[in-house]
C-alpha cells in the first residue's frame, strides 16, 4: 500500500466528500469538529463535483440537476456563455453573502460549469479532476 487513504475509489471519494460536506457545513451538533470555514468548503466542493462526474450513477443525479440548471439558464438567457456563468459564480462566491450550505452547492455547480467553460475554468476543472482522481487511488 503506498497511499495513506488507500484505494478509496472515485465513488468512494464521491461519498467520503459528500458526509464531510453534509455534516461539515451544518451548525455543530455535538460533534467534536467545528464547521467547515469558506475556503475548505469551496476546495472540499470542487473535489466533490469532479468526483461525483466521474463516479457515475448513483452521482449522476448531481451532474444532471446542474446540467438541467445551465440548459434552462442558457433557455432564459441565450448567448450568455457558459465563461460567463463561470466568472457570475465566481462573484456570487465572493460578494453574495452565502450559508455554507450554499456556498457548497454553488461551489459544485461552479465545477460543472468550469469543466465546460474551457480556456483557464477548464484548465483548473482538469486539476481539481486530477486531484480527485489521485485520491480515489
Amino acid at each position: 500500500m503506498n497511499s495513506f487513504l488507500g484505494a478509496l475509489g472515485i465513488v468512494g471519494v464521491a461519498g467520503v466528500l459528500s458526509v464531510i460536506l453534509w455534516f461539515g457545513t451544518k451548525d455543530n451538533e455535538g460533534g467534536k469538529l467545528k464547521p467547515l470555514g469558506w475556503g475548505w468548503i469551496v476546495f472540499l466542493s470542487l473535489l466533490a463535483g469532479a468526483s461525483f462526474k466521474a463516479a457515475g450513477p448513483p452521482f449522476s443525479f448531481v451532474s444532471d440537476l446542474v446540467n438541467d440548471g445551465i440548459r434552462m439558464f442558457g433557455k432564459a438567457f441565450p448567448g450568455y456563455s457558459m465563461p460567463g456563468i463561470a466568472l457570475t459564480l465566481i462573484a456570487l462566491l465572493l460578494w453574495k453573502k452565502m450559508t455554507r450550505q450554499q456556498v457548497a452547492m454553488t461551489s459544485i455547480a461552479f465545477f460543472y460549469v468550469a469543466s465546460g467553460a474551457g480556456a483557464g475554468y477548464g484548465i483548473a476543472a482538469e486539476r481539481i479532476h486530477e486531484i480527485a482522481m489521485g485520491l480515489a487511488g
